[in-house]
């Protein structure tokens, strides 16, 4: 039942603009959910979604999550690339340097992106790991991060 809910509240968000929370929830009773605005609420949270701004200006709820390579959306790619410094790999562990206090966003954003390959990251203030399954998962996520840094 909750992967139905997860798949037609996407559904929904990519097909209108949703801006709220209750507006979410109409949609999905409207849709044969019969869901609590807390049900929503946690789906929201567990899917990612965000607010952010369609071109007209209004706000609507999107999925930053995608599971194809380093697709991140504008915002969470913008960080990433902002607060990067270099990346280097060791094994299976990528390893990010950051401008001080800048590591947990760009960690962050990694995890939003749900890489195939990682299996955890870990932030610290100017340093970030990413442990991945195996050393050729590394060499590869660093050389499409770098790529993204690079653009």
């Amino acid at each position: 039942m909750k992967g139905n809910r997860h798949a037609k509240i996407l559904e929904l968000i990519s097909a209108e603009s949703i801006d709220t929370q209750e507006g979410l929830l109409v949609r999905l009773k409207a849709s044969g959910f019969d869901v609590t605005q807390a049900t929503v609420s946690r789906d929201i949270r567990e899917l990612g979604l965000h607010k952010v701004r369609d071109d007209g200006g209004k706000y609507r709820y999107v999925s930053t999550r995608s599971r194809q390579g380093v697709n991140m959306s504008n915002k969470l790619a913008t960080i990433f690339t902002e607060s990067v410094i270099k990346l280097d790999c060791a094994q299976n562990i990528v390893v990010g340097t950051c401008f001080t206090g800048t590591a947990s966003a760009a960690c962050a954003s990694l995890d939003a992106a749900e890489l195939s390959d990682v299996v955890g990251t870990l932030a610290g203030d100017d340093t970030f790991i990413i442990v991945t399954r195996d050393a050729e998962g590394a060499r590869t996520l660093t050389e499409r991060l770098q790529k993204l840094l690079n653009r």
